[in-house]
């Protein structure tokens, strides 16, 4: 987040001495991205960050390909999904390009590890569930309706408090970062945007445990997964400053752009990373013009998959979606509304729907863990009447490995 946070205790100068109260020098820590040139931090830790005492392999689930013969548009009901296992070890990835990564995760379980992805951004949204992410920049408090935005390169660990917890996990190769049409060149968020700074929760004070025993970190990076250990506590951090650090923003506080006339996808944008977009339906006021038809147009994804991930509310153009679907409707192929949203949202003046959706220009592939949720009926759900589940499970060309 292009912001300046400075946090704990920093020197006067960077790069410059700083001791411990035994006169000790804190070992100083630069964490940054795209080398020396990205958003970077500063951290200043009790004992240096490289005193390794184990390096082993931990098994890395890589999701199965569930690959089809044809193009057609996709709802996965993952509503039902079975909950248990930690923050991390229970995603289940249902969708995924080179670019970005669609998971669910049901945790029920606590972490008795501390986690770094070294090789992707991580954006969590807090669909339901409640607890508190320690990190090594701080801690941070979340409860449902918040984005949470883990840059690459951050321990943490999710301590969970209480069930249910449903999210949506989303890994991104790039920076998870603001729309770059919200921001002036200095990097502060303009007066037009649907949200500012103000609305952004960072950790407030370090998690400072010089004295605390070693502790197991496990690394995501280059398609493995590491168990490395060290002789000390990863939160032995006294302070940091930077513009690089985790951060909170709840769908609640993202404000919605409205118009006379229908507002285009753009209009609700939350996060930009490279080949993707993040936008937040939020419940809002419809459009105002005498004769404006509220539900969205028919328009084909000629260049972009969209995703949306249904939170709750009535999703006003659809009929037959539960929350904690997804709908994928890939490029190449029209959609809109279903029969009737569009006579049926006239005269409406607003919509409660809250949904995230993820707009992809990439190509997206599906996992077996999507064919589980899978829904056969919906590509035929724009017929009118709709097709019977008989019909829609009719033979397709059956399936390919």
């Amino acid at each position: 987040m292009p912001f300046y946070q400075r946090v704990g205790q920093v020197p006067p100068k960077r790069h410059t001495q700083m001791r411990r109260p035994d006169g000790v020098l804190y070992t100083e820590e630069l964490i940054g991205n795209e080398g020396f040139s990205g958003l970077a931090s500063l951290l200043y830790h009790h004992h240096p960050p490289v005193r390794v005492t184990a390096i082993t392999p931990c098994p890395l689930e890589v999701p199965e390909e569930w690959r089809e013969p044809v193009q057609r548009h996709y709802h996965l009901r993952t509503r039902t999904a079975e909950p248990g296992g930690d923050p991390i070890n229970s995603r289940r990835v249902v969708m995924f390009n080179d670019d970005v990564t669609l998971a669910i995760a049901r945790p029920t379980q606590p972490m008795d590890y501390y986690y770094k992805n070294g090789e992707a951004d991580e954006l969590l949204f807090i669909h339901e569930g409640q607890g508190t992410i320690e990190t090594m920049y701080g801690a941070l408090d979340y409860h449902e309706g918040d984005y949470v935005v883990i840059p690459h390169g951050t321990i943490y660990r999710v301590l969970l408090q209480g069930t249910p917890q449903r999210w949506l996990v989303i890994e991104s190769r790039s920076r998870i970062e603001t729309p770059h049409r919200y921001r002036n060149e200095f990097g502060q968020l303009l007066e037009h945007s649907p949200y500012c700074e103000r609305d952004i929760r960072v950790p407030a004070t370090p998690l400072f445990q010089p004295d605390a025993p070693g502790a197991e970190v496990r690394i995501k990076a280059n398609g493995k997964l590491t168990a490395y250990r060290y002789d000390h506590h990863p939160f032995d951090v006294v302070g940091w400053d930077g513009y690089l650090f985790p951060w909170i923003l709840n769908i609640a506080d993202f404000e919605p752009i409205t118009g006379r006339i229908h507002q285009p996808p753009p209009t609700h944008q939350t996060f930009q990373g490279r080949n993707f977009v993040v936008c937040s339906f939020v419940p809002r006021k419809y459009d105002y013009h005498p004769l404006g038809i509220p539900a969205p147009y028919n328009h084909s994804n000629i260049d972009s998959e969209e995703v949306l991930y249904y939170v709750n509310g009535n999703f006003m153009s659809r009929r037959g979606i539960e929350v904690a679907s997804f709908t994928l409707h890939p490029h190449g192929i029209p959609h809109g509304p279903h029969p009737g949203a569009a006579e049926a949202s006239i005269g409406k003046e607003a919509t409660e729907e809250l949904a995230v959706m993820v707009d992809t220009f990439r190509p997206l592939r599906l996992t077996r863990w999507a064919q589980e949720y899978d829904d056969p009926h919906y590509p035929f759900s724009w017929l009118d009447p709709p097709a019977t589940p008989q019909e829609a499970a009719a033979p397709r060309g059956g399936e390919t490995e």
